[in-house]
C-alpha cells in the first residue's frame, strides 16, 4: 500500500531522485555510471545538493514496481529515472500517477496513448520514430521491396508504418520472446530459410539479437545472399560487445543513434567513465560509454534543471520538466507537450558490422537523406550508392537482391504450357531423337527480353507442363514445383489464390469475332433508297414532266397530238430533264424556273444515291446471327474455331485481344470483329505470392514496352500478312466507323 505522496514526503533540503535499472545488463551498468557522474557534476556547481537512490530491477516488472514503491514511500524521491524496458515501465506508471511522482522512462519506445492514461509518465530518451524512417530509407536505397521483421517488443508500429510509407512490404513478422530457447530460434530461422525473401530487419534487445545472429551463422544464413539490418538496441551497444561482431562474417547493416561523441563534454565524460567503469565491471570487454550513458546523464540534468533551486514536486515539477530545453551529451533535450516525450533525433549513423569490427559508412537525416559527412556542405542523396556510400567488400552488397538468388546450378524453374493451342504464343517442340525440347513463341520472347533488362543476373530454365489446364499450371507455383509461369496465361481472379501476376504484356479484353458477309447482290443498286422513296422520286419526276408539258404545249406544235402521243411526250420530258436543262428550247419563263428547281432536287438525290451505293458496294455487312449466347462451346485452337464457323457449329467467338488479333491476321478475309471490347485481365507472367521479384520484373517489362521491343515482337509473331493488311486498309478507308479496338 502506498503511504505518502511526493508532496507530503519531500525533504526540506536537497533534491532527491530515484533510478530503477537492470544492473546486470550492459545498458544498466552504463546508465548507473553516467548517473553517478551527473550527480557529481551537479553537486559540484554548489547550487543545491542532488541525492540519487538506485534500485536494481533485474529486468523484472514486479521488482520494478516494488522498487518504485520503496523509493516513493521510504526514500521520498521527487522523481524516478528508468526503467529500461516497456514492461517495467508499465508496472511503474500506475504507481507514479497515483503518487504524482514523475517517471522519466529510458525505454526505447513508449506508446503515444501512455501519456493520456498516465500523465506523470515521460519518455526521456528520444522517440525512435525517426530511426525507423532511417531503417526504411536504407531498405528503399537497397531496392529491397519486401522485408521480414524480427522483433520482440509490443510496439513496432513505427517501423511498419515507415516501411509502408516508402513502398516496402513487410511480408512476415516474426515475434520472439526474450526467453526464446535455442531450439525455438532454430525453428524460426529454418522457416525463414525456406522463404524467398532474404532481407531481415532485426529489432531485438542485444542479448537476444546476439543469440539469433550466432544461430543464423551456424545455419549459413549470414552469407552474401542475405541482408541483415539492425536497429539501435543492437547498434547502440556494438562498441561494447565482441560476440555480435564475431558472429557476422558477411556483415550487418545498422542504424545507430548520432550524438556529439567528439564534443568536449562527452570526451570529458568518457575520461571519468572509463576509470570508474573498469573498476566496478572488470569482466566487461569495453569500458567506453555509449548513447545509453549519454541519455542517462542528460536525464539526471533534466531533473536538476527542472527543480532549479526549489523543491518542486508533483504537477509543478511535471510542468517544469516539460519546459526543459538545453543541449545535452545525447543531443538536444526538449520535450513535446501533450504527448510527454522527448523530441526525436534527426540524424543517424549508418554502420556496417563485420567480424573485423564495425565501420561508419555515413549519415542519414530526414531533411537531407544520406551523406558522407554530417557537415552542412556535404553532398546529400536519397540513395546510399549515389552519395558514395558503397558498402565495403565484406559488407552486404547493395546490389544484393535480398532473396534467394537463382544460379546456374539452381536456375529459376519457369513452367510453360506444353499443349498450348496457340503456337504463335508458346510453341513447344520435342526432339525425341536428341531427347531435347525447344520452346519459342511471342510470350517466350517477351519474357526473355524482360529478363535481359533486369539489373542482376537471373538464370532460368523452361519446363513444359503437359496438362492442358492453365489453372493447374498456375497451381504448380503454389505447390512449389515452379518458380514462375510464362505463356498465354490470362489474369483471372480465381488464379490469384495460387500466384501473383505481373502487369499484362498484351492488350486487355475480349473481342467478338463473326463471319464477314459480302454486301454485293443482284438488286443491290436499289438498296440505297427505300421503296417509298423510290415511289416518291418517280411521282415527282412525272409531275415535273407534266408541268413542263402543260406550260409549253401552246408554244410547241410537237407537244400536241393523240392522247397516247402526249403521254409519251410527258414521260420523255420527265426523265429527259434529269440529265439536261434544255433552257434554250423553252418558250416560257415558268418552264425555265420549274426546270432549275427540279434540277437542284435531282442533283441532291443523285449525289445521295451515288454515295450510298458506293458504300454498300465496298463495305461488307456484318452478320447479326450471334444473338443467342446460351449454347457456348469451347475449342482449343484457332483452326478449330475456323472449322466450326465453316460447319455452322458456331455463329460467333469471344477471344482475348491477342488471340483475336492472331485469328484475324490468319483469316482476315472471312471474319471481322464487332461490338465493344469487354475488359479482361490480359496475359501476364505468374510468380509466387509475395515474390520480391515482381517489382523488378514489372519495371523491366515496362522498359520492354517503352523501348518498342514489344511492338516489334507483335509484328513478328502476330501481325497479319501483306494481303490482309491491304484488305484491312481498304475497309478502314471506306468505313471509318467499322467495329474495332484501340491500343
Amino acid at each position: 500500500m502506498l503511504k505518502k505522496t511526493a508532496a507530503e514526503g519531500v525533504q526540506a533540503e536537497g533534491i532527491v531522485i530515484g533510478a530503477i535499472i537492470d544492473m546486470s545488463s550492459r545498458i544498466g551498468k552504463e546508465q548507473r555510471a553516467a548517473m553517478e557522474i551527473a550527480v557529481e557534476d551537479f553537486n559540484g556547481t554548489g547550487n543545491q545538493t542532488l541525492v540519487l537512490h538506485i534500485k536494481d530491477s533485474q529486468r523484472d516488472p514486479v521488482r520494478a514496481a516494488l522498487a518504485a514503491m520503496d523509493l516513493i514511500n521510504n526514500q521520498q524521491v521527487q522523481a524516478i529515472l528508468g526503467p529500461q524496458t516497456w514492461e517495467e515501465v508499465l508496472s511503474v506508471a500506475e504507481i507514479s500517477s497515483q503518487t504524482q511522482v514523475p517517471i522519466l522512462s529510458l525505454a526505447d519506445t513508449t506508446p503515444r496513448w501512455a501519456s493520456e492514461r498516465w500523465p506523470y509518465l515521460l519518455q526521456a530518451s528520444p522517440n525512435k520514430q525517426e530511426q525507423m524512417k532511417a531503417i526504411a530509407a536504407v531498405v528503399q536505397s537497397g531496392n529491397w521491396h519486401q522485408v521480414t521483421v524480427i522483433y520482440e517488443d509490443t510496439d513496432s508500429s513505427y517501423l511498419y508504418n515507415s516501411l509502408r510509407d516508402v513502398g516496402v512490404g513487410v511480408i512476415k513478422g516474426v515475434v520472439l520472446s526474450t526467453f526464446s530457447s535455442t531450439t525455438a530460434l532454430s525453428e524460426h530461422l529454418e522457416k525463414l530459410k525456406r522463404e524467398q525473401n532474404r532481407v531481415f530487419v532485426v529489432h531485438l534487445s542485444l542479448p537476444l539479437a546476439v543469440r539469433l545472429f550466432e544461430k543464423a551463422n551456424e545455419m549459413k544464413m549470414m552469407g552474401k545472399d542475405y541482408v541483415w539490418i539492425a536497429t539501435s538496441p543492437v547498434t547502440s551497444l556494438v562498441h561494447s560487445n565482441a560476440s555480435i561482431i564475431s558472429s557476422s562474417k558477411q556483415g550487418i547493416i545498422g542504424v545507430k543513434s548520432c550524438f556529439p561523441e567528439g564534443g568536449h563534454p562527452f570526451r570529458k565524460l568518457r575520461q571519468r567513465f572509463e576509470g570508474g567503469f573498469s573498476i566496478e565491471n572488470p569482466k566487461d570487454e569495453s569500458n567506453e560509454p555509449g548513447i545509453y550513458a549519454a541519455e542517462a546523464y542528460d536525464a539526471v540534468w533534466t531533473l536538476a534543471v527542472a527543480v532549479n533551486g526549489s523543491n518542486r514536486v508533483g504537477q509543478e515539477l511535471l510542468g517544469k520538466i516539460l519546459q526543459v530545453d538545453f543541449n545535452g551529451l545525447s543531443g538536444k533535450v526538449q520535450f513535446i507537450k501533450f504527448i510527454n516525450e522527448r523530441a526525436p533525433a534527426d540524424k543517424f549513423h549508418i554502420i556496417n558490422i563485420t567480424e573485423k569490427g564495425y565501420k561508419e559508412l555515413g549519415f542519414w537525416s530526414k531533411r537531407s537523406g544520406f551523406s558522407k559527412t554530417i557537415h552542412e556542405n556535404s553532398i546529400c542523396s536519397s540513395c546510399m550508392t549515389d552519395s558514395e556510400q558503397a558498402l565495403t567488400p565484406e559488407a552486404p552488397r547493395h546490389n544484393s537482391r535480398g532473396w534467394r538468388i537463382a544460379t546456374s546450378a539452381n536456375p529459376l524453374r519457369v513452367g510453360v504450357p506444353g499443349k498450348s493451342g496457340y503456337r504463335e504464343f508458346v510453341n513447344v517442340t520435342y526432339d525425341h531423337l536428341g531427347n531435347s525440347v525447344s520452346i519459342s513463341g511471342f510470350a517466350i520472347k517477351v519474357f526473355n527480353e524482360t529478363i535481359k533488362r533486369l539489373p542482376f543476373d537471373l538464370p532460368y530454365e523452361f519446363i513444359a507442363f503437359n496438362n492442358s489446364s492453365y489453372d493447374e499450371l498456375v497451381k504448380q507455383i503454389y505447390l512449389k514445383k515452379y518458380d514462375a509461369v510464362v505463356g498465354d496465361v490470362v489474369l483471372l481472379a480465381r488464379r490469384y489464390q495460387y500466384a501473383e501476376f505481373t502487369n499484362p504484356y498484351t492488350e486487355t479484353g475480349l473481342m467478338l469475332i463473326v463471319p464477314a458477309v459480302s454486301g454485293r447482290r443482284e438488286w443491290s443498286f436499289i438498296t440505297p433508297f427505300t421503296k417509298s422513296m423510290w415511289v416518291l422520286i418517280a411521282v415527282i419526276t412525272v409531275y415535273n414532266g407534266f408541268i413542263i408539258w402543260l406550260i409549253e404545249r401552246n408554244h410547241c406544235p410537237t407537244l400536241k397530238g393523240s392522247t397516247l402521243h402526249q403521254i409519251g411526250i410527258v414521260l420523255w420530258l420527265a426523265f429527259n430533264t434529269l440529265f439536261s436543262l434544255h433552257g434554250g428550247k423553252m418558250h416560257s419563263n415558268l418552264s425555265r424556273m420549274s426546270m432549275v428547281v427540279w434540277l437542284f432536287v435531282a442533283l441532291v438525290i443523285t449525289q445521295t444515291y451515288t454515295a450510298n451505293l458506293a458504300s454498300l458496294l465496298t463495305v461488307q455487312k456484318l452478320d447479326g446471327a450471334a444473338t443467342n449466347t446460351q449454347n457456348i462451346k469451347n475449342y482449343s485452337t484457332l483452326e478449330a474455331y475456323a472449322q466450326a464457323f465453316k460447319n455452322k457449329d458456331i455463329a460467333a467467338v469471344f477471344l482475348e485481344i491477342p488471340l483475336a488479333k492472331l485469328f484475324l491476321a490468319k483469316y482476315c478475309h472471312r471474319f471481322v470483329s464487332v461490338g465493344p471490347t469487354y475488359k479482361l485481365g490480359g496475359f501476364g507472367f505468374a510468380f509466387p505470392r509475395g515474390s520480391p521479384l515482381l517489382p523488378s520484373i514489372d519495371e523491366a517489362l515496362l522498359d520492354v514496352y517503352e523501348s518498342g521491343t514489344l511492338l516489334e515482337l507483335e509484328k513478328r509473331y502476330i501481325a497479319p500478312s501483306k494481303n490482309a493488311q491491304r484488305w484491312k486498309m481498304k475497309i478502314k478507308a471506306s468505313a471509318p466507323t467499322a467495329s474495332g479496338h484501340s491500343s
